[in-house]
């Protein structure tokens, strides 16, 4: 027979902390203490307002919740609880598992929407004995533990493609280095036998404008040919862009629109700079975008995209503009890039390929630990898994 869980409300088991004089813009980047704001990240702080295990929650915006034990501190924005005769962790994690319901119920406001705090501290919490609390805390701490183990490979992994592509670059390969020289440039020091080509060498290169879709096309959600713009370029987790948000039908392409073909390269231009893609499949795009169709088969699509991704922030420094910073497609002519002979460009690419497919394969694990996560806090504090029972 299942135990039912006696319940208090959170204002019976809760201590409201001071509230922080801090603003958001007070954060520093090299304070000692960790800076909890209602965003999801958290800045550090030169001074704390709390130490031991406390609960930081949202005031305004939408629900966050953040757990932490130590010294720390705040914005005014935030609002700090601590948790007495029952484990912190525990009641954190009750608040975590409502945090949908605390968002669209308890955040309510015409303008900027604030938590409902009065209503909030009426929520009631679970309270089982003691052991239970620890062995409930311990379940899901150990799975947090796997997705922020997670999280470490693939950052570290990230800054290892960041290093071999500054390397390989600069150096090429391996393979092709025994006896190398390096020579100076006008994009720095390359091999010797690596040339450097203009995106505007028409030899090598067409550059496309996008455009806006006839205004006939109404309804972009059936359309057939994927219609880019630089928002579904900032979200890629892949070299390649797959689907968009926005649909054209053919007949949007007749006027004002561009479609590009298959193997080329897709460079946002505009709000914001810098984002670049791969296309397997013919794609139209708008004007925050350009297209760079390579024309020759000396050059390996798949490199091109990588060094352009290398060189991201020049990219964005190119831009121009008083209202909004544009990349100019003459400046996206004159950018210069390296080009080696074609065995060590497929092998540059190669190598960096291996790299982003082992950061997928680690995303793909983490996904499967917070699904996990997600089923074992909703079914535990739902108690539809017996705790007691379970061998941990």
């Amino acid at each position: 027979m299942k135990l039912i869980w006696p319940t208090k409300k959170l204002r019976e088991i809760s201590i409201i902390n001071v509230k922080s004089p801090f603003k958001v813009e007070d954060a520093s980047n090299s304070g000692e203490y960790p800076f909890f704001t209602s965003g999801e990240k958290v800045l550090t702080h030169n001074k704390y307002l709390v130490d031991g295990e406390n609960i930081f929650l949202a005031t305004g915006g939408y629900a966050t919740v953040k757990y932490y034990n130590g010294k720390a501190s705040y914005s005014t924005d935030t609002w700090s609880l601590k948790v007495k005769n029952v484990l912190t962790k525990f009641v954190y994690y009750q608040i975590l598992v409502r945090l949908r319901y605390i968002d669209e119920v308890l955040f309510r406001g015409s303008g900027l929407r604030h938590l409902q705090k009065q209503e909030f501290l009426d929520l009631e919490i679970h309270i089982p004995p003691l052991p239970i609390q620890q062995k409930i805390v311990q379940i899901l701490d150990t799975i947090q533990g796997a997705i922020d183990i997670q999280d470490n490979i693939i950052e570290k992994t990230k800054e290892l493609k960041k290093s071999l592509m500054a390397e390989l670059f600069k150096y090429g390969v391996p393979s092709f280095r025994k006896g190398r020289k390096l020579k100076k440039t006008e994009i720095g020091e390359i091999p010797e036998n690596w040339e450097v080509v203009r995106l505007g060498d028409k030899k090598l290169f067409e550059i496309k404008l996008g455009g806006t879709p006839n205004t006939s096309v109404s309804e972009y959600w059936n359309g057939e040919i994927p219609w880019i713009t630089p928002n579904d370029l900032s979200q890629l987790r892949t070299p390649y862009i797959e689907n968009t948000q926005r649909k054209i039908s053919i007949l949007g392409l007749k006027v004002g629109s561009t479609l590009l073909p298959e193997n080329s390269i897709i460079l946002s231009t505009r709000a914001p700079i810098g984002y670049v893609a791969l296309l397997r499949r013919p794609m139209a795009f708008n004007q925050g975008c350009k297209g760079i169709v390579i024309k020759d088969k000396s050059v390996v699509s798949v490199f091109l995209y990588y060094f352009l991704l290398s060189k991201t922030i020049l990219l964005q420094e190119l831009g121009t503009g008083s209202t909004f910073r544009e990349l100019a497609t003459s400046d996206l002519e004159n950018f210069k890039i390296p080009l080696p002979p074609l065995p060590e460009q497929q092998e540059i690419a190669e190598i960096l390929q291996t790299v982003d497919q082992k950061i997928d394969i680690e995303r793909r694990k983490k996904e499967l630990y917070e699904e996990l996560f997600k089923t074992v806090l909703n079914k535990i504090m739902n108690q539809e898994i017996d705790v007691e029972s379970v061998d941990f």
